[in-house]
């Protein structure tokens, strides 16, 4: 009996030095988690319990270009699909792919045998109208006949004529001339083939002028007027080139809210339908406060910026006005001088204490963004 209580003490004693082991590496694993969660609110701008660490640039009044920037195709000076008039066999095509023709070329004409057979036969039977008509006219005068028989001769006569003018307008219909100047683009259809007027036959480009079709947002409409200039960039190999504004669509698109407008291009010589920027000249250049993107909080009525007063967070609602690559201009909501956000701005709160850590240039704190 006493062999066994001796085995019994010594087993519980080991169970305990087992718990206080497993309890002691558990508080030291909960005080490692602790200093981890600390280290990592203070990496993201959190001090503890603390004032927010904040990066801030002081706002002062930048230049800025006043420029528009639109995207845009280009659209040659004419462009034309053939298409035949009427049905039938091609019995000649003349397609020069890629090469000039002059207007009035013909390209195709569509098989007329059937129609020149009928204009034959009306020309035989104005013929004998005609004859017709100068015998009952001289009867008429002897009163040989009455004007009803005369009436129908004379019809007969104009009813002739204008089948003739008819199928001299459908043989015209036969034949498929170039309506311009301009370069023949890749042929779609094969000699021997027949085709309707669904059928494109060729297309035809006048290129010897170029022009360009772009919108722009309609609060920018009081910007462009016809005579007006802006610069277009086609690729970006090559530099920008001028354009003039020669049209704009009188009515502003339904969805897109934006306004088409074509200005011609000088000295084009780009490939219809490339993509182009265009740039619009909106006024003069002038002096506005920027301040990087990233200070934007965007809301659902308002875009709203954290500036730093008397060591507190404050939010201020801001008016954007241009936008470029990394920056955006304040309009209305912030003045010269005021202390700005730019680092930390997710962990700022309205009306807490803040610790600014660096006074930043716009230009140092556009590379921060980007990194």
């Amino acid at each position: 009996m006493a062999r066994r209580s001796t085995l019994t003490c010594v087993t519980g004693f080991t169970c305990s030095l087992l718990t206080v082991s497993l309890c002691l590496l558990s508080f030291a694993s909960c005080k490692e988690n602790a200093d981890a969660a600390a280290k990592g609110k203070s990496r993201s701008g959190q001090s503890g319990n603390g004032p927010t660490i904040v990066d801030v640039i002081v706002a002062t009044p930048h230049s800025i270009e006043n420029k528009i920037e639109a995207n845009g195709s280009v659209v040659a000076n004419e462009y034309v699909e053939l298409h035949p008039e009427i049905s039938g066999r091609i019995v000649y095509l003349n397609v020069p792919e890629g090469a000039h023709v002059a207007k009035g070329t013909v390209i195709a004409r569509i098989n007329d045998a059937d129609l020149q057979a009928t204009l034959e036969k009306s020309k035989a039977q104005l013929e004998l109208y005609k004859k017709t008509e100068e015998r009952a006219r001289k009867l008429l005068d002897i009163n040989g006949i009455n004007e009803a028989d005369y009436d129908i001769a004379v019809n007969n006569v104009k009813s002739t004529q204008a089948d003739i003018d008819y199928t001299e307008a459908q043989l015209d219909k036969t034949v498929i001339r170039a309506p311009f100047d301009g370069v023949v683009g890749l042929r779609q259809v094969s000699p021997g083939a027949y085709v309707t007027p669904a059928n494109i036959i060729a297309t035809v480009q006048q290129l010897d002028k170029i022009k360009v079709d772009f919108t722009i947002p309609e609060q920018y409409t009081s910007v462009i007027r016809k005579g007006g200039l802006v610069d277009i960039q086609l690729d970006a190999s090559n530099g920008r080139r001028k354009g003039l504004i020669i049209a704009t669509e009188p009515q502003i698109n339904l969805s897109s809210r934006n306004l088409k407008v074509r200005a011609l291009m000088e000295n084009g010589n780009g490939h219809p339908g490339a993509f182009v920027k265009v740039y619009v000249d909106a006024g003069l250049d002038k002096r506005s406060i920027m301040v990087p993107t990233n200070c934007i909080i965007p809301e659902d009525k308002n875009n709203q910026v954290i500036i730093v007063r008397e060591g507190k967070a404050r939010l201020v609602n801001v008016t954007t006005g241009v936008r470029e690559a990394n920056n955006i201009e304040i309009t209305k909501g912030l003045e010269p001088g005021d202390t700005v956000v730019v680092t930390g701005v997710l962990f700022a709160r309205p009306n807490s204490p803040v610790t600014i850590r660096n006074v930043k240039s716009l230009d140092s704190a556009t590379i921060i963004q980007n990194q």
